[in-house]
């Protein structure tokens, strides 16, 4: 993608429609889950997106046959692969990339017994272990080691068996990966304290279409029995649920009539309700959300008037993916809001950007933020930047949008990992933005 900069000349009103891309983090699991039959799967809405993209080279690496089957949709046949490429240093560079590579061990370990990942890549936000995966496989009866000089995990099992899995923490990718084998394990797994995102739950759904036995999907506690082998599907993805919340606050931001279309709305939990507790209005229209062009919009409080307070959670909370979006909005809220970034303790730390551009914030430590809205007296100020992961760098780009005058964002292939076209598909809108060639 030509470009890692973008100009941004803000505080132009936006208007139109705009469609949001196939879900980023259901990719990254579905993806690494046709590792687990040798028949084709379908995978449909797909998105065009960096790490999309690295994650299907590394399909390619392995020996799956790739085929573009039309738009947004892509076809897989892992038939006869290459297990040695495992070792190349080819693929210690693709896997090391992107966090997302972590969950091919799940799906390898059931169908080969063994697996080998370098230590993965993904936005830097803090801490972000991997004990969960291995413990959990270590239950199904796999030995783990980790190569400290290599930075190497190896693990093998000659037999995977079910077994009773607490997990250690809610994790997706633990989760996710922790399915992917158990579906192949000898007898029955119960997995409590899982994930149950959106995502966890359609890649459930998927591996059910393939022969799988999953029950308890989009609880805490799920039952799978084992099965010898999973046969071909075809899967559609969500609409990436991030990519509508950060339209509603863009939209907000600045004061635009924009209408989302197709946001399987019933599968949003209860984002729509925190935007409502910042003041922003919107209709929901079928499967669309029209945000009207707002002049004000007020932060509530609790009821006993104290300021509000939003923290991220696991699902069914509020996405920490999305708290970045809630700190640029409330800087030209009416009110005040403190943010609390519980499961991430680096992702605040892109607000002394947001200060620069003359917002109100006080960063209390690592976790949390108060945000003292501006009402619009003091819009913020355009200046340059650099974006330091994909959700703070959509975010910054918000702001940007927003601001008065001209703005440069750096290092915007972070954004290019995990949204669409996002400068094409906002110029449809209106925005004036545009891609700097490198120097």
């Amino acid at each position: 993608m030509a470009g890692d900069s973008l100009e941004v000349t803000g505080g132009i009103q936006l208007q139109g429609h705009i469609t949001p891309q196939g879900a980023k983090n259901e990719a990254l699991q579905v993806l690494c889950a046709v590792l687990l039959t040798d028949q084709p799967v379908t995978l449909r809405n797909v998105p065009a997106i960096r790490d999309v993209q690295a994650s299907i080279e590394l399909l390619r690496g392995l020996g799956v046959t790739v085929e573009e089957s039309g738009d947004h949709q892509w076809t897989f046949t892992a038939r006869d692969l290459d297990t040695e490429f495992l070792h190349s240093a080819a693929f210690a560079e693709k896997a090391g990339r992107i966090r997302g590579s972590v969950m091919l061990i799940g799906p390898l370990l059931a169908r080969f017994g063994k697996a080998l990942l370098p230590k993965p890549g993904g936005d830097k936000i803090g801490r972000r272990r991997l004990d969960t995966h291995f413990l959990a496989f270590e239950k199904l009866g796999a030995t783990f080691r980790y190569d400290e000089d290599a930075h190497q995990y190896w693990i093998e099992a000659g037999r995977l068996n079910g077994s009773y899995i607490l997990m250690d923490e809610i994790s997706v990718t633990g989760t996710a990966n922790l399915v992917m084998a158990a579906v192949r394990a000898h007898g029955v797994t119960t997995i409590y304290n899982a994930a149950c995102e959106p995502y966890v739950q359609q890649l459930c759904r998927m591996l059910n279409a393939m022969g799988a036995r999953i029950s308890g999907i989009g609880s805490n506690l799920l039952h799978i029995e084992g099965v010898d082998a999973l046969g071909g599907t075809v899967h559609t993805m969500l609409p990436d649920m991030i990519e509508i919340g950060s339209f509603i606050g863009l939209a907000a931001m600045t004061k635009s009539d924009i209408t989302i279309e197709h946001c399987r709305v019933d599968q949003l939990g209860i984002i729509p309700d925190v935007f409502r507790k910042f003041g922003v209005q919107f209709e929901i229209q079928g499967d669309n959300i029209h945000v009207p062009a707002q002049e004000s919009y007020r932060i509530q409080t609790f009821i006993d008037g104290s300021i509000l307070t939003v923290y991220d959670a696991p699902w069914p909370g509020f996405t920490p993916d999305l708290m970045s979006i809630l700190v640029v909005l409330a800087t030209q809220a009416e009110g005040s809001v403190l943010i609390h970034q519980k499961m991430f303790e680096s992702r605040l730390f892109f607000v002394d950007k947001l200060i620069d551009m003359g917002a109100q914030i006080i960063l209390c430590d690592p976790h949390r933020a108060t945000v003292i809205g501006l009402g619009r007296q003091f819009p913020l100020r355009g200046i340059a930047m650099s974006s330091p992961d994909i959700r703070a760098g959509v975010a910054l780009l918000i702001a940007a949008l927003s601001a008065e005058g001209r703005s440069v964002i750096h290092n915007v292939n972070q954004i290019d990992r995990g949204y669409e076209n996002i400068d094409g598909r906002l110029q449809a809108l209106g925005a004036r933005i545009r891609r700097l060639e490198d120097a």
